[in-house]
C-alpha cells in the first residue's frame, strides 16, 4: 500500500496552490488519541490462535492481510471491515494492515502510514487524511494494546525477503501476490471451534439482536395505521439502528420480507408494503465491536393474529426446529440437525398432500430413487451453517469436509429449517400460496445440551405473539 497522496482530490475540489500548500502542513497540535476497537480479551484471544495456527502448520512464516474496503461506485467507498482471518489472528481492524508470524511465534502487524497532524496530506487527502475521515490508533497504542510489535507497512517487503518460506493468505491483498491455497482452509478449519471468549462474543450479539428484533415489532402498530407504505425498509432502518448503537454493524444485509416476498430466501428489495394478517419472516444479526456476528430468524404475525393455516405451518416449521436442535450434540454429524428437520418437514408436506413419497423416501440418501428430495421444491435450503466472525463462517473450507464435520465442544452453528409456498407454484393449493416461515437459533455444541444463544428470543407461535404485545407496550430507546 502506498503512502497518503497529499494530492488526492475529486474533480469538484479546489486545487490548492503553492504558496497555501507550504502553510497548510504547518500550525497542528497533535490529535486526541483515537481509542483502539480491540475490547478486553481480545490480544489474549488471538495470541492463542495464533498459537494454535503454527501448531497446526509449523516451520514457515504465515502472512495474512486485513484488505480494504471495495469501491462502492465510482470515487466512493464501501465501509471498511478487515478479513475475518486477519482480526481473529490480531484482534485489530486496522485498514491495509498485514500480520507477519514468524515460525517461533513472533508476531508484527505492518499499518499503513498515517496522514496525521504535520503532513499535507492530513489536511488534502480526502481518503485517508485524518481531518477528513478521522484519527485512527496510533502505532504505540495498538502495540501497547494488541501486545505485539508494530512497523509501518513500508518495511513489509524487506522483511518479507528474509522470512521463512512465507505462506499467503490470498484473494484480500494483491499487492501480496499469489497466495497458499492450503492456508485459509487451515485457518478455517482452526476457526471453527471457538474458545470461550469468542461464544462470549456471539452471546452478545445475540443479546443485542434480541433487542434489535423488539425495536422492530414496537413499531408495527403504528406502521400498519399509517398503511405500512414501504414498512419493510422503515424496519431494516430500525434494527440497523440498534446494530450501530450496539456493535459495528449488521452482520449480513437484514432480510425483512412481510406476506409473499418472504418466499424469495434471500429477499434483497427489502422494499414492500405491510398489511394487517401479513406474515413478517425477519432474518437480521447484529455484529459486535469485535466483529462476531449474531443470525437469527423469526417469522411472527404483523398483528400478533395467526391464521389457521398459517399457524399449521408455523408449527410444523417449529417442530422441525426443535428436532434439529436436539440433534446438536457432540459427537454427531454436523448434518445431523439437517437431516432430522428436514424429516420432519418432510412428513408434513407428505401428511398434507403435496408430496406423495412418505419422509423416509424423500429423505433417502439414494438421490438416484424415485422420490428422494421431494420435500426440497418447498424447504430449498440447507439447515445449518457455521457461525462465528462470518454470517456464513468457515467457507474455504471444502465442501465435503465442512458438510463431513463431527461435531464438538465449540462448534457454533444455526439451526434454521424453513417451509416457502411460491403463488405461482401450481403443485401449491391456494391456501399455502405465498407463506412462507423460517425460524432460526444460533447454538454451541456443547459436552451435553447445546446452549441457545438467541434463547431471549420466543418462537413457539403464541409465545411470540405475547413478546410482540410486551414489547410494544414498552418505551423503546437506546
Amino acid at each position: 500500500m502506498s503512502s497518503p497522496d497529499p494530492t488526492r482530490r475529486a474533480p469538484h475540489d479546489q486545487p490548492f496552490g503553492p504558496w497555501v500548500q507550504t502553510t497548510l502542513a504547518d500550525g497542528w497540535d497533535p490529535e486526541p488519541e483515537a481509542p483502539h476497537p480491540a475490547v478486553p480479551g481480545a490480544a489474549q484471544a488471538a495470541a492463542a490462535h495464533r498459537a494454535r495456527l503454527l501448531a497446526a502448520l509449523p516451520g514457515r512464516a504465515v502472512v495474512v492481510p486485513s484488505g480494504t474496503a471495495p469501491v462502492r461506485a465510482n470515487d466512493t467507498v464501501f465501509g471498511f471491515r478487515p478479513a475475518s482471518a486477519y482480526t481473529w489472528l490480531t484482534g485489530d481492524q486496522a485498514e491495509g494492515a498485514v500480520l507477519l508470524l514468524a515460525p517461533d511465534g513472533a508476531a508484527i502487524l505492518y499499518l499503513p502510514p498515517s496522514a496525521g497532524p504535520g503532513t499535507l496530506a492530513y489536511v488534502t487527502d480526502r481518503r485517508e487524511g485524518a481531518l477528513w475521515v478521522g484519527g485512527i490508533p496510533s502505532a504505540a497504542t495498538t502495540a501497547h494494546r494488541l501486545d505485539v510489535q508494530v512497523k509501518p507497512r513500508t518495511e513489509l517487503a524487506a522483511d518479507l525477503r528474509s522470512a521463512v518460506d512465507p505462506r499467503v493468505l490470498g484473494g484480500i491483498d494483491p499487492d501480496l501476490g499469489p497466495g497458499d491455497p492450503e492456508l485459509g482452509p487451515a485457518i478455517d478449519r482452526l476457526r471453527a471451534v471457538k474458545d470461550q471468549w469468542e461464544v462470549d462474543r456471539l452471546a452478545e450479539a445475540c443479546a443485542a439482536t434480541a433487542r434489535g428484533f423488539a425495536d422492530v415489532v414496537a413499531e408495527l402498530p403504528g406502521l400498519l395505521a399509517a398503511g405500512g407504505r414501504r414498512g419493510e425498509r422503515w424496519l431494516e432502518g430500525t434494527f440497523w439502528r440498534r446494530a450501530r448503537l450496539e456493535g459495528n454493524d449488521v452482520g449480513y444485509s437484514s432480510i425483512v420480507a412481510a406476506g409473499a416476498n418472504g418466499t424469495s430466501l434471500h429477499w434483497a428489495p427489502v422494499d414492500g408494503d405491510l398489511r394487517p394478517g401479513q406474515l413478517l419472516l425477519a432474518d437480521m444479526g447484529v455484529e459486535t465491536t469485535s466483529l462476531y456476528t449474531a443470525d437469527v430468524t423469526r417469522t411472527f404475525s404483523l398483528d400478533g393474529t395467526w391464521t389457521p393455516v398459517q399457524r399449521r405451518v408455523h408449527d410444523a416449521v417449529r417442530e422441525a426446529h426443535l428436532a434439529g436442535i436436539a440433534e446438536v450434540r457432540a459427537g454427531n454429524p454436523f448434518l445431523a440437525a439437517h437431516h432430522a428437520a428436514q424429516w420432519v418437514l418432510a412428513d408434513h408436506l407428505h401428511r398434507w398432500g403435496l408430496i406423495t413419497h412418505p419422509a423416509d423416501d424423500a429423505l433417502h440418501p439414494d438421490l438416484e430413487r424415485p422420490g428422494a428430495g421431494a420435500h426440497r421444491r418447498y424447504t430449498l435450503h440447507s439447515t445449518s451453517h457455521l457461525l462465528g466472525l462470518d454470517v456464513h463462517d468457515c467457507a474455504r473450507l471444502d465442501g465435503a469436509e465442512y458438510l463431513a464435520t463431527t461435531l464438538q465442544p465449540g462448534h457454533c452453528l444455526t439451526v434454521e429449517p424453513g417451509l416457502y409456498f411460491q403463488v405461482n407454484d401450481r403443485t401449491v393449493p391456494d391456501e399455502l400460496r405465498g407463506i412462507a416461515v423460517r425460524l432460526e437459533d444460533d447454538l454451541v455444541v456443547t459436552d451435553g445440551a447445546p446452549r441457545v444463544l438467541s434463547d431471549a428470543l420466543p418462537v413457539d407461535a403464541d409465545g411470540l405473539s405475547a413478546w410482540m404485545a410486551e414489547a410494544q407496550a414498552q418505551p423503546r430507546g437506546v
